[in-house]
């Protein structure tokens, strides 16, 4: 039976996501972001992923959920060692509809339960507010140089509870 809103669910990178997760990544740079940075800016932070086998092997290199609607991948987001949130993209499509939420709070509980302190992530300005109503705290104002531009973020950090049994 069909459901008029399906539920979103995460499952784990596969290599064949690299191509549809660049899209999503593009995707979401350049419908979600130009309030906050201009086209010239928005072009070189998507041509992070120009290298698609190179993007691939970024996230493969991380733990990388995926999160889909009805099986289509929708957005992801990455944990870069065990204490950074590097990466979270999602669809303009389904912004705003706690696709974002889901993917963040699933990889807060995998680093508190694997004894994690405290995630930090570079925020961009689109995403601040997003991390700053998850209770991440901003830390400093940073500048990236990509391609002849540069890009404002800022690093947040938020303190995660610790894991059942630790005090």
């Amino acid at each position: 039976m069909a459901r008029a809103h399906p539920t979103p669910t995460l499952r784990p990178f596969l290599p064949a996501d690299g191509p549809l997760l660049v899209e999503i990544f593009r995707a979401s740079i350049e419908g979600l972001t130009g309030d906050d940075y201009r086209p010239e800016q928005q072009r070189a932070w998507a041509s992070a992923a120009d290298d698609e086998e190179e993007f691939a092997a970024r996230l493969a290199g991380q733990l990388t959920l995926i999160a889909t609607l009805d099986g289509s991948p929708v957005g992801f987001a990455s944990l870069k060692g065990p204490d950074t949130l590097d990466m979270l993209y999602v669809h303009p499509a389904v912004a705003g509809q706690g696709v974002g939420t889901m993917l963040v709070d699933a990889l807060e509980r995998l680093a508190a339960a694997r004894g994690t302190a405290r995630l930090t992530v570079d925020a961009s300005d689109t995403a601040r507010g997003f991390f700053e109503r998850r209770g991440y705290l901003p830390q400093r104002r940073n500048t990236v140089s990509l391609h002849d531009e540069w890009l404002a973020n800022t690093t947040m950090d938020k303190r995660l509870a610790p894991k059942e049994g630790n005090p």
